[in-house]
């Protein structure tokens, strides 16, 4: 019919391969001042103060472990937070229990800049947080296994390595199997196995661990959670009185209005040392989640752009002071 009138130039791309990454403001520290249960509120809230007592003999050195790492001296931007329970175990109003933590807080010199609720960490305007995470390990298979044992995301369970196998009939006219230890990945000199426990209960009625919820809030602090593409639990600046209703509280709340950014680049917690087996689970689980390489990317390139190196692996970020009682 002739020459051609017009060429195509077609790109076809997927929509995941475009979408926008939100970005976030991040801190350079982000140190979490404890978390709080029913039983610190006990006596008359001596536990608590107690343990800002414990914990405010350490402030001292945090502005020295925040600048640590940054090219150029300078102020680094830290930020304070505490999470409360009211997930396992709901009490008091957010009122009573927020305003007793700012107060023994404050009595020893310490500002909390965020209160984040655990509940929070499971679901979050309709996003089922949790089990995002779940869905974001990757799990080594272990080697030599028969794959009697069902995957993770089927179990509940989680390692850091291989585990000792359960009891599997040997064929007729044979010996049985011999037991063999549990081996931690990596190949290291003496192993220390690890078993985590990611939930309990069934697929429609799940209970999470305190150990993923502790995750969730590590990852939220790091900056590193999105929901196609967006920012999960971005803080909420109070602007009145908190409410008396825990549904009604924001997932992060910001307490201080000349704080700086509630992420940050690396985080510091600070606890009694009954949390330090709770927290090994926590590293075993962020040890295994892959962070969206965009994320990763875009944290990366903001820590960068400050002179700020940052260690690969997502689990290298965290840091912890155990404090006894």
């Amino acid at each position: 019919m002739g020459n051609r009138v017009t060429d195509l130039d077609v790109t076809f791309q997927e929509a995941a391969a475009v979408a926008r990454t939100e970005n976030v403001a991040y801190a350079h520290l982000s140190v979490e001042l404890g978390h709080f249960y029913a039983e610190d509120f006990g006596a008359e809230c001596q536990e608590l103060r107690d343990r800002f007592a414990r914990i405010a003999e350490w402030s001292a050195i945090i502005p020295g472990l925040a600048g640590r790492g940054l090219a150029t001296p300078r102020q680094p931007r830290v930020s304070t937070c505490f999470m409360v329970d009211d997930y396992f175990y709901r009490f008091g109003t957010p009122r009573e229990v927020i305003g007793q933590v700012q107060s023994a807080a404050a009595a020893q010199g310490l500002v909390l800049d965020y209160v984040a609720r655990e509940s929070s960490f499971a679901r979050h305007d309709g996003v089922e947080v949790a089990q995002m995470v779940v869905d974001a390990l990757v799990v080594e298979p272990p080697r030599h296994t028969t794959g009697s044992r069902p995957p993770s995301s089927e179990s509940g369970w989680l390692s850091n390595g291989m585990r000792s196998p359960g009891h599997v009939d040997a064929p007729a006219m044979t010996l049985p199997r011999p037991w063999s230890p549990p081996v931690q990945s990596g190949d290291p000199r003496h192993s220390i196995f690890v078993d985590v426990e990611l939930w309990s209960g069934e697929e429609s009625n799940r209970m999470w661990s305190c150990a993923l919820l502790a995750s969730v809030w590590q990852m939220a602090r790091l900056g590193v959670l999105r929901h196609r593409g967006e920012a999960l639990m971005q803080p909420h600046r109070l602007t009145g009185e908190l409410p008396d209703s825990w549904d009604a509280l924001p997932a992060v709340v910001q307490l201080n209005p000349a704080a700086a950014p509630f992420c940050a680049y690396r985080t510091l917690t600070l606890m009694d040392t009954q949390y330090l087996a709770v927290e090994l689970a926590v590293r075993t689980i962020l040890g295994q989640v892959a962070v969206h390489p965009a994320i990763a990317q875009q944290v990366t390139s903001r820590a960068g752009g400050e002179g700020v190196r940052l260690p690969d692996e997502l689990v290298d970020r965290l840091s912890y002071v155990f404090i006894g009682g």
